[in-house]
């Protein structure tokens, strides 16, 4: 028995993408300039990772009261003390600063905690950073990016071209700064979980723009003669099919993976799924069109390089020598010799009434031949009548 599938995705496809690039780019621009005021005014909400202090979660007997524990907490004396809910109602997580005096200072610090907290409270874990592990941190993860995006932008540039190697890094900057505008705007914690989501993001990016990239070359060898923008909308139409299956598989995983895999990876989920939305939209609306504006070599046969440097390697011929050029009384000589001489026919110094008349009319000695022939003819032809 043959298993069908229970729905199939049409092969040929005839969206037009390339008519609402500008309306996308618009939009795009507006997010990244939203992000980048964002950042200096709002900032990341930086976990203990990058800011360092000390992490605590706790288990509380029944339904924790936020606001009475910050309170009874705030009064300890150790700085900003912030409380937020962890999946459920009766978790927390305890964040507050490091200590001036040291990894003394901080351990006090968690020993004035617990004895606020009271003994009915379950301690999970601990987590302590300090500021400069925290500062390394944040250099090491701004340097991933960046040269993750360096690396990507010179292997596209040898895969293609350099105008290819442009759209592909203008649509992973687009897609990191999307991101973190979503995680500044919503004050969603940022860990160095949320840097390796951006980091994998940047990976599926880049892997769905070279397919696209890649049938692109292709379409521009087959149809030299096609406008650029039917041939971009050509290209994504059909790739379209296994984009929509890869986001699709990719998109249940991390569904079920934010709803089901608690909160420690939460916040990684919730990037990835932002992520490949965006990553996605970049590919099929900002990188192929982008190659519009910055213009991409049409020839991708390769002939006019081949004939150009056939034509370089190729020897020069040297022209050929004339003849020497030879004294008019030499080719005087010649002529003389190769005309034919005439004999005399024995024809009177007097000329006929038909020579005359053919002098005064030049035109009756060139009729006279083809209108004897057709007296000829006429007058045996009577003869032959006539015996008949």
């Amino acid at each position: 028995m043959v298993l069908k599938p229970l729905f199939r995705l049409p092969q040929k496809m005839n969206l037009r993408f390339v008519k609402y690039f500008k309306l996308c780019l618009a939009l795009s621009v507006i997010a990244i300039v939203g992000t980048c005021v964002l950042l200096p005014t709002r900032g990341l909400n930086f976990s203990i990772d990058f800011k360092g202090g000390t992490l605590m979660e706790v288990k509380t007997p029944g339904p924790a009261d936020v606001g009475a524990l910050r309170t009874k907490l705030s009064k300890l004396g150790i700085g900003e003390v912030q409380l937020q809910t962890f999946g459920a109602s009766d978790q927390l997580l305890i964040r507050f600063p490091e200590q001036a005096g040291g990894p003394e200072a901080q351990t006090a610090a968690i020993d004035k905690v617990r004895a606020a907290l009271g003994p009915g409270v379950e301690q999970r874990r601990t987590e302590q950073v300090g500021s400069t592990v925290s500062k390394e941190l944040i250099t090491s993860a701004v340097w991933a990016l960046v040269l993750t995006n360096i690396g990507i932008f010179i292997y596209v540039w040898f895969r293609f071209e350099w105008q290819f190697a442009i759209g592909a890094i203008v649509s992973m900057i687009h897609d990191v700064m999307f991101s973190v505008g979503i995680f500044s705007l919503f004050q969603l914690d940022f860990d160095l979980t949320t840097v390796a989501a951006l980091l994998t993001i940047l990976g599926y990016s880049i892997n769905d723009t070279v397919v696209i990239y890649d049938r692109i070359r292709e379409n521009l060898r087959r149809y030299k003669r096609m406008p650029l923008g039917d041939l971009l909308d050509l290209s994504v139409n059909e790739t379209m099919s296994r984009t929509i299956m890869t986001v699709g598989t990719v998109m249940m995983a991390l569904i079920a993976l934010y709803f089901f895999g608690g909160e420690v990876i939460r916040g990684f989920t919730f990037a990835m799924l932002f992520g490949v939305l965006v990553g996605t939209y970049s590919s099929v609306f900002i990188a192929a069109p982008f190659l519009i504006l910055i213009g991409v070599k049409r020839d991708w046969s390769g002939l006019a390089n081949e004939k150009a440097a056939a034509k370089k390697a190729a020897p020069r011929e040297l022209p050929a020598e004339r003849p020497a050029a030879r004294p008019v009384e030499a080719l005087a000589a010649a002529g003389e010799a190769a005309a034919p001489k005439l004999e005399p026919l024995g024809i009177t110094s007097q000329p006929s009434a038909t020579a005359q008349s053919s002098e005064k009319t030049p035109g009756a000695s060139l009729r006279t031949p083809a209108a004897k022939p057709k007296r000829q003819a006429k007058a045996g032809g009577g003869r032959s009548k006539k015996r008949g």
